[in-house]
């Protein structure tokens, strides 16, 4: 599973991916989590599984969307997210996976 979060640039996201590599180390899930900054998403963005947008860039979905072909994209719970909540982020995207498979 590959998951992409994205952000302004990338400081408190990256936090937030260690939480998630922890919480999917511990379910013995195999998982690549990246952050990115919001420029860069935009070219790699069918790379990944999941797609997830801090909430200071919400506003770019409909932006990001244009650029994917497959790949769902969705905006972290902005609770979640200021908690750094890396399980149920986590959580969140492996139930979006499973919903794009079907």
């Amino acid at each position: 599973m590959k998951i992409l979060l994205v952000c302004n640039a990338g400081m408190s996201t990256s936090m937030l991916v260690s939480r998630m590599e922890k919480a999917a180390k511990e379910k013995g899930i195999e998982a690549t989590i990246l952050a990115t900054p919001l420029t860069q998403a935009e070219s790699q963005i069918d790379e990944w599984d999941v797609v997830m947008l801090g909430p200071q860039v919400r506003h770019c979905l409909n932006q990001l969307k244009k650029h994917s072909t497959k790949t769902p994209i969705e905006i972290i719970d902005m609770r979640d997210y200021g908690l750094m909540n890396g399980e149920k982020v986590l959580e969140k995207a492996i139930q979006i996976m499973n919903e794009n498979q079907k």
